[in-house]
């Protein structure tokens, strides 16, 4: 079983993680403008009077005129939380928070987590029951058995809206489908199959419950507690292990697992012996799911059985019963549907889409994630991948079915194709982009140099570029310094990573030549000159190191400003044969992207320069995946006004006209009608208005202040500036960067260093 890489992360990391910029992980936004006493009179007093009294005659309508039915409460008391106990409520709210980003980031449901500081089920049941109708659904987490029981069953019969209690149902859901598809590997019949359970907590009963609508004989499935197996002669049931009590011989594990087909552990690490393994059945099927160690290691069941299918909750591990496959889009389809509860039928109808999902081919989004290799439904790859795609458009799709079928759903939904488009939306361009950019790379690895090793984020991005088999990074860098910020971040991890300087005497001699030969004539430098250069400036010393072979390319920037970095970078460096060069960013915001140039080369370009612009651009936005549709922007739509300032952009647009270029353009226009639909109908002769994804601006200076405005503005994701045009494969990364802005510059330098030919214009 091959094991996947996983990144190491220091406590102060995690901790910083949490306390950057805003503390916390989520915060609340307006749907609505507010600009002005208009909308702030709609939005409260006296225009917000108006849905308040319609929603008096008829409380279905908060799913109209509310964020009701999007919105879903995540709720613990903190009694235990994740593999750390009961450390109260407040101690959970990390946990919490981060259960809401997750409905976020995978199916864009606004969650508010909440923690009751309560350890009675009736004065939790009766809080929830008394904010219930501000949601559209109550997930519960993180709350131990038998409470937890009581709670959801109680609130089930209360509320008219979905109770989910994820420890229980999201296990429940992964491993039903999971155990379908292993069946199915392994030639079992699930009707016929022997299932040993360990663990009798919440999770564990969901899951054997589950396994029961799903196909399993109730009388074939064995659960074992703390004491042992729970069978018909114990007189220390509580009334949930009761109904799994069943009259057998077997009294331990051990007895328990003599040819079972089906080990589900949910208990602790370590509890599945070597020699039990061998007592199963013929391609026996263990799901050792404890965390963070499992009840049985993959490395000892295939020392032993070969024929075994292995799932654990292990992201490291082939085959992770993870929930976050689950939940979001469970939640989603009962959202879309206004459903009153998620009851079994809906459940199923999500173990099954789950199963089905894994048997079809798997999409380059998920062998991004997976490593580089293409993973094929078989026994390490029995569940889908969390990063696959798919999930949005299939999961909430049959949930929503079901909930209509079985009469739940408040709102019917008649076209499920374009249900399933809508939902595809939903995702953040930007993960499928950099997955796909990081898929490519795992498979032609490539040595990027960061030039800024010593800095803290240059650093920590360089530490993920390895631990995510992106590539082979090099730090230009002082080992002293480097060891120092290792132990200030708390990085407790040996640093695999090489770490060159000027020190290096042969490679020194080498760039030295190498620049003097560039620059003797160029700009009159003598040798020594360039031995200060090289000694001196770390972007240089990267910039020869990339041009003489010895890094494929390289990242810079976030210590200085970008047109410092440009300038040492353009001394070492030509631009690529036929190109000119320029900065263009991608903008991802609200579910669209956008490509903004120049935004940091050409100050004032004239008509040629704009139209070579449009021309690479065209040419880098589709290697990104995207068709590109080219707007020129100015102050001016289609010569209304005509000024001398914008004759140079229909002058561009005139270029492009004469050589027949294979993307479509148009220009000169505003900005907003290049964006916005509603303009479609003023100028119909245009394909480019209100569909434009690249825009072309009139200068540097328009470019800079519209990326920077919408940055800081906005919620947007900003990818770059890209350097464009440059004969290496070498990105900058403006003052300030983030670890994930530059490893995802380190990510675009070596994408294109696979891509593009820097010694042709392609």
């Amino acid at each position: 079983m091959k094991k996947n890489k996983i990144e190491h992360y220091s406590d102060k990391e995690a901790l910083d993680f949490h306390n950057t910029n805003k503390s916390g992980k989520i915060e609340i936004i307006s749907s609505k403008p507010m600009t002005s006493k208009r909308d702030l009179a709609l939005a409260y007093s006296p225009g917000v009077a108006a849905p308040v009294k319609a929603i008096s005659k008829n409380p279905d309508l908060a799913y109209d005129y509310t964020a009701k039915g999007n919105r879903v409460a995540v709720l613990s008391n903190g009694s235990a939380i994740l593999g750390l106990g009961n450390l109260g409520a407040i101690a959970s709210k990390p946990v919490m928070e981060g259960k809401a980003v997750l409905f976020k980031r995978f199916a864009d449901i606004d969650s508010i987590d909440i923690e009751i500081d309560s350890s009675d089920t009736k004065e939790i049941i009766n809080s929830i029951k008394s904010i219930s109708k501000s949601f559209g659904g109550i997930n519960l987490e993180d709350i131990k058995a038998p409470e937890c029981f009581i709670i959801e069953n109680e609130l089930k019969k209360l509320l008219d809206i979905p109770v989910f209690h994820d420890d229980q149902h999201g296990t429940a859901i992964i491993t039903s489908a999971a155990l379908i598809n292993a069946c199915d590997i392994a030639k079992k019949n699930i009707k016929d199959v022997k299932v040993v359970i360990n663990g009798a907590g919440a999770s564990a009963m969901a899951c054997a419950n589950l396994f029961i609508n799903t196909g399993v004989k109730e009388q074939n499935i064995l659960m074992l507690d703390s004491k042992g197996v729970i069978h018909s002669e114990r007189d220390n049931l509580n009334e949930w292990k009761k109904k799994f009590a069943i009259k057998t011989k077997n009294r331990t594990l051990n007895d328990a697992i003599d040819g079972a087909d089906v080990f589900l552990g949910l208990s602790k690490a370590g509890v599945l012996k070597k020699e039990m393994i061998r007592k199963m059945s013929k391609n026996p099927i263990i799901f050792a799911c404890a965390n963070p160690d499992p009840e049985i290691i993959p490395e000892d069941v295939e020392v032993i059985r070969d024929d075994a299918i292995i799932a654990t909750g292990r992201s490291d591990y082939p085959n992770q019963v993870n929930n976050l496959i689950g939940f979001p889009y469970i939640f989603r389809g009962a959202l879309d549907v206004r459903a009153k509860t998620i009851n079994e039928e809906m459940k199923v109808a999500a173990v099954k889409a789950i199963a089905t999902l894994a048997r079809e081919r798997v999409p380059d989004e998920v062998v991004a994630a997976m490593g580089g290799d293409r993973p094929h439904y078989g026994k390490e790859y029995i569940i889908p991948s969390t990063f696959d795609p798919r999930l949005i458009s299939v999961i909430p799709v049959a949930v929503a079915k079901a909930a209509i079928k079985t009469g739940v759903a408040r709102k019917n939904i008649k076209d499920f194709d374009n249900y399933a488009e809508q939902l595809k939306n939903r995702l953040d361009p930007s993960v499928a982009v950099i997955q796909g950019i990081n898929s490519q790379i795992k498979k032609n690895q490539k040595r990027v140099v960061f030039a800024d090793g010593e800095d803290e984020n240059n650093l920590k991005a360089a530490i993920a570029f390895k631990n995510n088999g992106l590539g082979e990074p090099i730090l230009i860098a002082k080992e002293d310094i480097v060891k120092k910020k290792l132990y200030e971040i708390g990085y407790e991890q040996k640093l695999d990573i090489k770490i060159i300087n000027s020190t290096d005497k042969d490679l020194r001699e080498r760039y030295v030549k190498f620049l003097f030969e560039k620059l003797q004539r160029k700009e009159g430098l003598l040798e020594r000159d360039c031995d200060k250069l090289i000694r001196n400036d770390r972007v240089i010393w990267g910039a020869c190191m990339v041009s003489c072979g010895d890094a494929d390319a390289m990242v810079t920037g976030n210590t200085r400003r970008y047109s410092s970095s440009l300038e040492k970078v353009i001394k070492v460096v030509d631009p690529r044969p036929g190109e000119i060069m320029f900065g263009l960013n991608m903008i991802i915001n609200r579910g669209k992207t956008i490509f903004i140039c120049d935004t940091s080369v050409i100050e004032y370009p004239d008509a040629n320069q704009l139209a070579e612009m449009a021309i690479s651009t065209a040419r880098v936005v589709r290697l990104f995946g995207f068709d590109p549709k080219v707007a020129f922007l100015s102050h001016s739509t289609f010569g209304q006004p005509a000024t001398d300032r914008t004759k140079r952009i229909s002058d561009a647009v005139q270029i492009l006209k004469e050589k027949n270029v294979n993307f479509k353009f148009d220009g000169e226009m505003q900005p907003d009608v290049a964006l916005e639909e509603t303009y479609k109908e003023l100028y119909p002769f245009s394909e480019i208005v209100g569909n434009a994804n690249v825009l072309i601006m009139p200068s540097q200076h328009s470019a800079a202040i519209s990326f920077k405005t919408i940055k800081s503005m906005s919620r947007a994701k900003v990818i770059g500036p890209l350097l464009i045009g440059l004969g290496q494969a070498i990105e900058i990364a403006p003052l300030r960067s983030s670890t994930s802005e530059i490893l995802n510059l380190a990510s675009v330098a070596a994408y294109s260093a696979g891509v593009i030919d820097y010694n042709k214009k392609n």
